[in-house]
């Protein structure tokens, strides 16, 4: 969580599974229930049961199991699901962003004796037990940290309990996890939490490894310090499933390492700037979500002050209440960004490192007007990112067809305006229509897609 200054694709060749895909958010990966997914073949992404290509569009929230009433769980994740959103981060057990910490809002604290991890408390995780299923209901996978380590320097986490903590009892509270949550069929399991783990790698190893040997379903991943890559900090023991980014500087240099990691994993951007904290920009918001697919990734956790918090202890000011904020621009660009991907294969888009796709005006590389762009394996759609306004060069050869049909999709409405067709042939150049953040969309003619945001 943005709680500190830095400190936070098989083939679906099957007609079925492309008609899913083009399906509206809702009924493609919500309506009918979650189910645990699974790493594509390729190694690229996750498949749901059906191996629907499944687009993370996450969220922070991680008090959710400790804040807010039963009924404001629901508000909130009604207001998600509409939204688009398939995920959120959350804290199995809350150190300190809660209004008593340890206790959830009831009261109860997670273990009946403090800090001990071997005396679990039947009250405290039965309602973390409804949260996440109520969570399924509302068709959104829960990223599941079951020991959230904290900062550098800071009491947020377990760090300090986890120190003192035998081996043995670590071994038996992920057993104990695994025991309780096998069942459950929308937990990705993160381990760590915004640090580098290595002064206590063989406890979050044994945590991890005894989840494991009884929940053999759900997948895992980690979240740790923005360097080094999650690998690298986690890899040791054996379960890392999937990769997750973290950075807060420049976020698509940091995409682009993860996405050229070997062995290859998929990934996606766990953590970035969040809305309401350090002057984050609404471009901001954007861009690294965009940069997050377009350079490789299968989706990206959004985040908003005082979402995550749901309004208990804060680092940063925040105006109103977490109810409005589920309605201010961040939440929305963010439903704009999932429905244009899923309009599209965005699975099969390949990162356009070379510029050789768009070959100029791509801005710096290490500079945040930098434009990101992806060309399905095909060439049947190409979308670049332009983070700002400016004219660009593309190689039209590399689209498909013989004709190609150009969008320019606004990120901040999701309004669509077409820009006409034009030949596969040569270099041609593509200016927005106004200032402001865009996204140029080149769809192959012959494949009569929607305008970008829409279902067929």
């Amino acid at each position: 969580m943005e709680r500190l200054p830095g400190g936070q694709r098989v083939l679906v060749a099957a007609c079925v599974m492309c008609t899913m895909l083009m399906m509206p958010a809702a009924k493609a990966q919500s309506g009918g229930g979650v189910t645990p997914l699974a790493v594509s073949e390729n190694h690229r992404y996750l498949v749901d049961q059906n191996h629907v290509p499944y687009l993370l569009q996450g969220e922070a929230a991680w008090s959710l199991i400790v804040v807010p009433s039963d009924q404001e769980v629901e508000q909130y994740l009604k207001n998600r699901r509409d939204k688009g959103f398939n995920a959120v981060l959350v804290e199995l057990i809350e150190h300190r962003y809660s209004k008593k910490p340890p206790l959830n809002a009831a009261g109860d604290p997670p273990f009946t004796t403090p800090g001990d991890f071997s005396t679990p408390n039947e009250k405290y995780f039965a309602h973390a037990d409804w949260v996440i299923r109520k969570a399924g209901e509302y068709g959104s996978q829960v990223l599941l940290t079951p020991i959230y380590l904290g900062y550098v320097g800071t009491d947020e986490g377990w760090i300090e309990e986890l120190v003192k903590l035998k081996p043995e009892k670590c071994l038996e509270y992920g057993r104990y996890l695994g025991k309780r949550y096998k069942d459950f069929d929308n937990i990705i399991w993160v381990m760590g939490g915004d640090r580098n783990p290595k002064d206590v790698i063989e406890k979050v190893d044994l945590i991890a490894l005894g989840i494991r040997e009884f929940d053999k379903r759900h997948l895992f991943t980690a979240h740790g310090n923005s360097e080094p890559s999650t690998p690298e900090q986690f890899g040791s023991g054996g379960w890392l499933d999937i990769n997750s980014s973290y950075s807060c500087e420049t976020v698509h240099e940091r995409l682009f390492r993860d996405y050229n990691h070997q062995p290859v994993l998929p990934t996606f951007l766990i953590e970035s700037c969040y809305e309401g904290e350090h002057n984050s920009s609404e471009v901001q918001i954007r861009r690294q979500a965009y940069w997050a697919v377009l350079c490789g990734g299968f989706g990206h956790v959004f985040g908003n002050n005082p979402l995550w918090h749901f309004e208990g202890p804060s680092l940063y000011p925040f105006e109103g209440t977490w109810q409005q904020a589920m309605d201010l621009p961040g939440s929305q660009s963010m439903m704009h960004w999932g429905k244009l991907f899923r309009s599209r294969h965005w699975f099969d888009l390949l990162p356009d490192q070379k510029h050789e796709v768009v070959t100029a005006g791509v801005g710096e590389f290490l500079g945040n007007d930098y434009l990101a762009a992806g060309r399905t394996l095909d060439g049947s759609t190409v979308i670049a990112y332009l983070p700002t306004k400016r004219t660009i060069k593309v190689d039209m050869s590399k689209v498909s067809g013989a004709q190609a049909v150009a969008w320019w999709f606004d990120p901040s409405s999701g309004r669509v305006t077409e820009a006409g067709a034009f030949p596969t042939t040569g270099i041609l150049e593509f200016t927005p229509p106004a200032e402001g953040d865009w996204v140029l969309v080149l769809d192959d003619a012959s494949q009569k897609l929607p305008p970008p945001g829409q279902s067929s």
